[in-house]
């Protein structure tokens, strides 16, 4: 089981135990997270919106760390062009605590049910368009 999450502009694949380095978070080490769900994946995919509401993908702030240092040099040749530039990104390190997929709620379900029975009712219920048309339709059919 395994749900990919959108944090910080970017996706990441996750699963229950993994730790992982994402885009500095503002809550305080310690704190629990809960992160946005794009896909589950278990015995059967969720890609859709209303199935993702029901998939909540926790994880704990385990600390607030500095990426590597990223040397930027601009050089132009002939120019006597040089820019020597630095870069640190602020990263947050959490552990994915848990991933749950739960159940839409009853009243969800029977009405999705019912939902389902009226559409395949509707068509027959449209079955008398001959009688808009200026016809009458008497009991025998003719």
């Amino acid at each position: 089981m395994y749900a990919i999450v959108k944090t910080g502009g970017k996706q990441y694949r996750v699963e229950r135990g993994q730790k992982l380095l994402v885009e500095r978070l503002p809550e305080q080490e310690g704190a629990s997270v809960t992160l946005q769900p794009i896909l589950y994946r278990s015995e059967e995919a969720i890609l859709d919106s209303a199935g993702l509401a029901n998939v909540q993908v926790t994880a704990k702030v385990l600390a607030h760390v500095r990426g590597e240092k990223l040397r930027v040099f601009k050089f132009k040749p002939k120019r006597g062009y040089k820019r020597r530039t630095g870069h640190r990104q602020d990263l947050t390190r959490i552990e994915v605590t848990d991933i749950a997929a739960g159940a839409p709620p009853k009243a969800a379900r029977a009405s999705a049910k019912a939902g389902g029975k009226k559409t395949a009712d509707k068509p027959a219920a449209d079955a008398g368009g001959g009688a808009a048309s200026g016809e009458e339709k008497t009991a025998d059919g003719s």
